[in-house]
């Protein structure tokens, strides 16, 4: 149940939240049960963190209970954010405004996610990654540390667009260390981005990237391989 607090203007707290003095919190904002929200966080205007996931009758999501949300050191969550039970958000991280991530997924220290950026369930996100604008992160994906994700870029895990078989799992793409990943690129269901690839902007993705290769075009190809001096140090 949510009940108001007088911590800050329309703040609605569920049950077993205790927000930390040094916590900064924005008007409207709604914490629901059992959300661990550590020192120093700063909650932006209307966001909504913990709130428990909503699924429909044909969904095939886990039903479980996710667990509780939680929200590391000096956590910034922007204006309109909704961080639903069960994410869990490293130390340091910023999450822009009107993001979204779902149950179950993680995501490391020092990670920024970009304004309107979608996290779906179950995804690994390391740490030091950059999630730009817009980018969709679909269920069931991996990204390594180190990792950039330009805008409106979008992952995908369902190879039959929602007729599979029964048992058949979705898979989603698996970006390794500091591999990029350019503006508006679609990556097919499964496919692995090896470490330090480089991907242009608008390719399409339908087979593995090999480590160190540079590839362009739909479908996208191998052009080339980063240069040494492109390497992260």
């Amino acid at each position: 149940m949510l009940r108001p607090s007088e911590r800050a203007p329309g703040l609605l707290l569920g049950d077993r939240v205790d927000l930390p003095e040094e916590v900064q919190i924005g008007g409207n904002v709604v914490v629901h049960g059992d959300t661990l929200v550590h020192e120093d966080v700063r909650l932006g205007d209307g966001c909504v963190i913990g709130r428990p996931p909503a699924l429909g009758p044909r969904s095939s999501a886990v039903g479980a209970p996710p667990g509780r949300a939680v929200l590391g050191f000096g956590v910034s969550v922007g204006a309109g954010t909704v961080i639903l039970a069960g994410a869990r958000i490293g130390a340091g991280c910023v999450v822009g405004d009107q993001a979204h991530i779902r149950e179950r997924s993680a995501i490391a220290a020092d990670t920024i996610v970009g304004r309107g950026v979608s996290v779906e369930n179950d995804v690994r996100v390391g740490e030091r990654v950059r999630l730009q604008t817009g980018a969709y992160i679909t269920a069931w994906s991996v990204v390594e540390d180190d990792v950039f994700v330009a805008p409106s870029v979008t992952l995908t895990n369902d190879q039959t667009m929602g007729r599979r078989r029964p048992g058949e799992e979705l898979r989603g793409a698996v970006l390794r260390r500091a591999c990029r990943v350019g503006g508006g690129s679609v990556l097919l269901p499964g496919v692995e981005v090896g470490e330090e690839a480089f991907v242009a902007a608008g390719a399409v993705v339908t087979r593995n990237v090999p480590a160190r290769a540079l590839v362009m075009g739909v479908p996208a190809r191998v052009v080339r391989e980063v240069a040494d001096e492109e390497l992260l140090r």
